[in-house]
């Protein structure tokens, strides 16, 4: 079974992605895309949306934080089973983006996660929110554990 490439990116170069691929005529790649937007100011302003190349797009709220904080909406158990249902539905895209505002601490820790749970080798990206890819681990072996 084909394994999907994990494209993790900024929120700038996600657009740049959706952009380069959606104009092309030629292009008969599909994507699937976890947006993670900031919940403190609402969001960045866009919103991804499926099309004949985007076979889904997750949408997620929350801050990039790893302990509860004023005014900041940390990770959710809730979301972390939206990821996992997620990137299970859509393991057969050719292309899984992943983003957040800079590409590096959200994005790369589900990311992460997803290589681990896909079964696709390993990065060497060390540096992300380890809250989140706690949760996410700690949620899929729950589920295992339940199935």
């Amino acid at each position: 079974m084909k394994k999907p490439r994990i494209l993790v990116t900024s929120a700038r170069e996600a657009l740049s992605f959706v952009m380069r691929h959606n104009d092309n005529p030629n292009r008969s790649e599909t994507y699937a895309a976890i947006s993670i937007q900031d919940a403190w100011c609402g969001g960045f302003g866009f919103q991804l949306t499926e099309n004949r190349y985007c076979k889904g797009v997750l949408t997620l709220y929350f801050d990039d934080i790893e302990e509860p904080e004023s005014g900041y909406t940390l990770f959710q158990k809730k979301q972390a089973l939206d990821i996992i249902y997620f990137l299970t539905k859509h393991q057969n895209v050719d292309t899984l983006l992943i983003h957040c505002y800079a590409g590096i601490s959200r994005s790369r820790a589900v990311g992460v996660f997803a290589r681990e749970m896909l079964g696709l080798p390993p990065t060497d990206d060390k540096m992300f929110n380890d809250y989140v890819y706690y949760l996410l681990k700690v949620v899929y072996e729950n589920m295992e554990k339940e199935y």
